[in-house]
């Protein structure tokens, strides 16, 4: 069973997403420049919206850190390891295998919280074993038991978006969920803001005179986007392992996250705190359509028109089009929310009143078709 989301978004003047260079992400679709948000920066923002919102409790969440053995230091001191705390982290981290420099990881490890609980609680109890192991070398039965505590921990965020350990592949994680590269739904071209830092303590008479204290330039564009991604329900009930009746409440942290998380790139000179105009999602059963083609050919707005309504007016269409072509055969629930006016709506699909609505609805018709046991 899966669920897809699509959603009409408009940001106005921003750099979201930069890249080496500065400048805001691009594509090429449809033989013309696009703007882009990345797939990577899109999770991020959902992500960090889970912890900061506090949509769901941290314990259900995880890390992407190459501080572990920070984190084990802590929950070590915290259980009273006193001066063994940091060699005890230490030993741990050997005996999963990782390389460790500096005191981090050689690269980015994506842990739940539980997961480093139970390893400083194994390590704890076991902690002249530990410790043995560590002047002694690997030892393959306590590696094993260590090993044992990364089965995800229940947390959401690492159910949802996967994980690869690349020194212990039998502890990556498939991620339950795709998620698109957002892109403009017309094109765009980037554009240069120059700007000038007056210095409030310089005088007009001082050497350099009464000019500005710093020159600069950043660039930046304002485009509609058109976001896609999908959840793979049956994926997400054996990331969850254990833990799997709170498979509901990540669909709707899930849903929640990708109607209302937002990219922080840049946002303090730019304040793009602009939310979806529309989004719709669909409950099946398989045959996953992203709308992108939509969009093949550019979006162009007259003068007297609105490039977010065309946008959304095309995207639905493109549903209705595929949806007269291969069926709804499958398909369990189709539902939008938006404040546009469409009022030649054709396609088979749900209006909800709001986005409240619109997540109960559809985290409610995937719980109705989903058995996560």
């Amino acid at each position: 069973m899966f669920l897809e989301v699509h959603v009409i978004q408009n940001f106005a003047l921003s750099n979201l997403n930069r890249d080496d260079t500065g400048a805001p992400k691009t594509c090429d679709f449809g033989g013309a420049r696009r703007a882009r948000i990345s797939s990577q920066c899109l999770k991020r923002a959902v992500r960090t919206y889970f912890r900061e919102e506090e949509v769901l409790p941290a314990a259900d969440l995880g890390y992407r850190t190459k501080l572990l053995k920070r984190a084990l230091q802590e929950r070590l001191d915290k259980l009273g390891a006193g001066d063994s705390a940091e060699p005890l982290a230490g030993a741990v981290i050997a005996q999963l295998g990782l390389g460790v420099k500096k005191d981090k990881t050689e690269y980015l490890l994506f842990v739940g919280a539980r997961e480093v609980d139970v390893l400083a609680a194994f390590a704890m109890e076991h902690r002249e074993a530990v410790a043995k192991a560590e002047r002694g070398g690997k030892d393959k039965d306590l590696q094993t038991r260590i090993l044992e505590a990364l089965d995800g921990g229940g947390a959401v965020d690492l159910a949802l978006f996967g994980r690869m350990i690349a020194d212990k592949p039998e502890k990556n994680v498939d991620a339950a969920v795709q998620v698109a590269h957002a892109f403009s739904t017309h094109a765009v071209a980037t554009e240069f803001d120059f700007y000038s830092a007056v210095d409030d303590l310089q005088r007009e008479d001082d050497e350099a005179g009464a000019g500005a204290g710093m020159l600069g330039t950043t660039l930046y564009n304002s485009s509609c986007y058109y976001r896609y991604a999908n959840l793979n329900a049956g994926q997400l009930g054996v990331n969850l392992g254990r833990y799997r009746d709170r498979a509901a409440e990540a669909v709707r942290a899930f849903l929640k996250g990708a109607i209302h998380a937002v990219p922080t790139g840049k946002q303090t000179g730019s304040a793009a705190q602009n939310p979806p105009a529309l989004v719709m999602v669909t409950v099946r059963d398989k045959g996953l359509w992203s709308l992108a083609n939509a969009f093949v050919k550019p979006i162009r707005a007259r003068a007297d028109e609105d490039v977010v309504l065309l946008s959304a007016e095309a995207m639905v269409d493109h549903f209705a089009r595929l949806s007269s072509l291969y069926g709804t055969e499958g398909i369990r629930y189709a539902g939008l929310a938006t404040y546009l006016d469409l009022t030649h709506l054709r396609a088979p699909v749900e209006v909800a009143a709001s986005m409240v609505e619109l997540v109960d609805r559809s985290a409610g018709a995937l719980a109705a078709a989903q058995e996560w046991s």
